[in-house]
């Protein structure tokens, strides 16, 4: 059996200091849960405002396509928007969420409301204006949550509702 002498150890030791194979493999497995969880950040983000852009875009077209179909007349009858306009503005927003789909969505749209208003100040002539409003609900649901979970975040779902404007210039 053989005895390790103190001057040994201490020249083991000198020499271990000195070395720097491994280094760069050590800094790489310090650093790599940081840059995996920045990556994973980039792509959630950069999805979730895609996803959101495609909400967004989906009820202003759904917005300008009531103020075209709706009556005019709404203000001066009391009437309402008609069921058919209704319906297919949740269906125009759903199909443009899905049509612009970049990745797996996250996306989820509720029922969307169509209603109006009437705008009394003036500012459009020929009086009383009526203002038809699109609103969705939305849930964006993040795949990557685990990660950001065992960060010691919990970012793994947002609820938000989107909403349009537009003046019904109707038929």
């Amino acid at each position: 059996m053989m005895r390790l002498s103190p001057t040994y150890l201490s020249r083991l030791a000198a020499r271990f200091r000195r070395e720097d194979d491994g280094a760069a493999l050590v800094e790489l497995a310090i650093l790599l849960p940081v840059f995996l969880m920045l990556f994973a950040m980039i792509i959630e983000g950069g999805r979730m405002m895609w996803s959101y852009q495609a909400v967004i875009a989906g009820v202003r077209d759904t917005s300008r396509y009531v103020a075209r179909v709706a009556p005019r007349d709404l203000c001066i009858t009391g009437g309402s928007i008609p069921a058919s306009v209704v319906s297919s503005a949740d269906t125009m927003v759903k199909q443009t969420v899905q049509a612009q789909r970049l990745f797996p969505n996250g996306i989820t749209v509720g029922t969307v409301t169509v209603s109006y208003t009437c705008s009394a100040d003036n500012s459009y002539r020929g009086g009383e204006a009526p203002i038809a409003e699109v609103t969705a609900p939305l849930t964006i649901r993040f795949p990557f949550a685990g990660i950001f979970r065992f960060a010691g975040g919990d970012l793994s779902t947002i609820n938000t509702t989107v909403t349009d404007r537009s003046r019904i210039y109707g038929i």
